[in-house]
């Protein structure tokens, strides 16, 4: 029995769905298809098992026209299935804070970058529903910081270029810009977006370039958090003590990232890190650090 003029606006279409079709078209002259079948489904849209869904950086920004959230997601390569979370995540956060998001990707590849540009619409042709833009950052917009004077004045925007182009063909210009510019930020800092570019270089020779360039920095050759790049590469048979150095400052290094990306570190990962001798181990959790949500991200799929 209907009792409210809640449960009978709606269940009007459950006894005569075609009756939907018929408003849509003749009401609201939409261009909505003709249906071949229409079939009830479960309305209850409670998730019993919760699903682990995560964004790989989200920031609120305070501006004199409104919050926003800002949702970053790297993106190595073209999946589908983006298509789908994106907008997920933009709703949820929607509804959780009550201020709008914005969702930018960024990426190294050109044609993940088109891909990800294209608006996400949900719909049928001629109305959509819900449409999703996301904002994109790639080697096609990224600016090329290859001089010295430029990249010194925006150090940060120098490490992004160097992340997006350094598979380019100027990539050893902008290498060589970015490495000057280093000398003139905190040691700290600069150690941390060492370790960004570094684990963001796939071309072989522009990653040696690089350091390379970071062992003839004297005052980054002394700094703890070099070590993985200065030793990495050498040849075995180190002696015992030398080794564990190495481990102690690559465990640091991953500490260090977590914390300047304000990543909070429990104690029991701080102590788990710090007591591994596994360089191989050390420099996955280096390369997890750079973008995990959470200390024990840096665990996954161990």
């Amino acid at each position: 029995m209907v009792g409210s003029s809640h449960e009978a606006l709606h269940r009007i279409f459950q006894k005569d769905p075609t009756l939907l079709t018929k408003a849509l078209q003749k009401v609201l002259h939409v261009p909505f298809p003709e249906p071949r079948e229409i079939a009830a489904l479960n309305v209850d849209l409670t998730e019993i098992e919760p699903v682990e869904r995560r964004v790989d950086t989200l920031l609120r920004a305070e501006t004199d026209k409104g919050t926003y959230l800002l949702v970053v997601e790297s993106q190595g390569k073209v999946d589908e299935r983006k298509r789908g979370s994106w907008p997920y995540y933009l709703s949820y956060l929607h509804e959780k804070y009550r201020c709008e998001p914005v969702l930018i990707v960024i990426t190294q590849s050109s044609r993940t970058a088109q891909w990800a540009s294209k608006p996400i619409r949900f719909g049928f042709p001629g109305w959509d529903s819900m449409t999703v833009r996301p904002l994109v950052l790639g080697p096609d917009n990224v600016p090329v910081i290859s001089d010295e004077r430029q990249a010194e004045r925006d150090v940060p925007l120098a490490v992004l270029s160097a992340m997006t182009h350094g598979r380019g063909p100027q990539a050893d210009a902008i290498l060589e810009s970015l490495a000057a510019a280093l000398r003139t930020i905190d040691s700290e800092t600069a150690a941390v977006f060492v370790q960004f570019v570094d684990s963001c270089l796939a071309d072989p020779q522009a990653k040696q370039m690089w350091r390379d360039l970071m062992t003839a920095i004297q005052y980054f050759w002394r700094h703890p958090l070099a070590e993985q790049v200065r030793e990495e590469g050498r040849e075995e048979g180190r002696e015992e003590g030398r080794e564990q150095g190495r481990a102690e400052a690559k465990a640091e290094m991953v500490l260090r990232v977590l914390e300047w990306r304000a990543v909070p570190v429990p104690d029991s990962v701080r102590e788990r890190v710090s007591a591994c001798t596994d360089l191989a181990q050390l420099e996955v959790w280096a390369q997890r650090a750079v973008h995990a949500t959470s200390a024990a991200a840096l665990f996954d799929a161990e």
